[in-house]
């Protein structure tokens, strides 16, 4: 800084303006001191600058799968909301590892992010009451938190399952299959018991046979959506729990002659445009990333409020092959 002071013939002070952004400055003295800095090829030392104001100006972000295509519009909506903060984004993902989760959100604090975004892969996340008391915010994003109070923003998973299998019935479908997640999945579990809400209410038994719920590699759910679909207790319709499911789903029923009715928790892409297009229960991943990133930030703020839960509503988007009739 005293070299790049001593070419634009100004004061430490008036680089220091310069390099933050600060008002004060001249155009014509912002135009010498950034040609000098330019000549120099002068970098702030972010390290001295986080010693000096206690804030690193980084977010973390912990995810469930970066390769998923539901989080790619919640990383990037986080991503410019931290921005417009000045904040840079560090993210990663869990795998749906508990114990990585954990690793690498205690790995983003020993950085020293000001704040973190947590997609969790566990259901105990008292490890971070000793990071949240030091200052570092923290929001659940998608799913809640464990055993502790924090503030989380999710869809509306159960009332978006709900009412994705009351349209199957609607359209007179009385065996409709279930295939989801892991069970130990907050997501998973709710998106379940609004599809059992949606049988009872109809006054449907529900048959063993027609759940499933694990992995979503695609041969456990191609396995179980094969045996949903055979024997004299066979479903006309199947409710798939995520959009990885759905693909797998998607691909075991255009191997069929006989048309069976599908709805999908989750848009995915090129949907609209299968044949039939695929009936979906859409959240919206940008706005999750958002609201929680804005939430985050008045925590940053200072804003002195309770642990809260935002639930965001789902709609569903009928395409085509959620409106096919049971097989006769």
């Amino acid at each position: 800084m005293k070299d790049v002071a001593s070419r634009a013939g100004v004061g430490l002070k008036t680089v220091s303006r310069v390099v933050n952004g600060e008002p004060g400055v001249t155009p014509d003295t912002e135009r010498r001191v950034q040609e000098a800095i330019d000549a120099l090829g002068f970098r702030r030392n972010d390290s001295a600058r986080v010693l000096r104001k206690g804030r690193t100006a980084t977010v973390g972000l912990v995810l469930e799968d970066l390769a998923d295509p539901f989080y790619g519009p919640l990383n990037r909506a986080v991503e410019e909301v931290a921005r417009t903060h000045g904040a840079l984004l560090i993210n990663g993902s869990s795998a749906e590892d508990p114990d990585r989760e954990r690793e690498l959100a205690l790995a983003l604090c020993a950085r020293r992010v000001d704040g973190l975004i947590v997609i969790p892969a566990g259901d105990d996340h008292r490890y971070l009451e000793p990071e949240i008391r030091a200052g570092v915010a923290t929001v659940f994003v998608d799913r809640p938190a464990g055993r502790i109070d924090a503030d989380v923003v999710l869809s509306d998973s159960f009332g978006g399952a709900r009412d994705g299998v009351a349209h199957l019935i609607a359209g007179g479908h009385r065996r409709i299959g279930f295939i989801g997640d892991h069970p130990r999945i907050h997501t998973a579990t709710e998106r379940l018991r609004g599809y059992r809400e949606a049988m009872e209410r109809a006054g449907l038994p529900v048959s063993g046979s027609w759940v499933s719920l694990g992995s979503t590699s695609p041969e456990r759910v191609a396995d179980a959506a094969r045996a949903m679909l055979r024997g004299p207790d066979a479903v006309t319709a199947v409710f798939a729990g995520n959009n990885r499911v759905t693909v797998t789903v998607v691909r075991v029923l255009a191997a069929r002659h006989r048309p069976v009715a599908l709805v999908g928790f989750d848009d995915f892409e090129l949907a609209d445009l299968l044949n039939p297009g695929v009936t979906v229960v859409a959240q919206d991943a940008a706005t999750l990333g958002r609201v929680a990133t804005d939430r985050l930030f008045q925590r940053l703020a200072g804003a002195g409020l309770p642990p809260t839960r935002i639930e965001l509503p789902t709609h569903l988007i009928p395409r085509g092959s959620g409106e096919l009739p049971p097989a006769g």
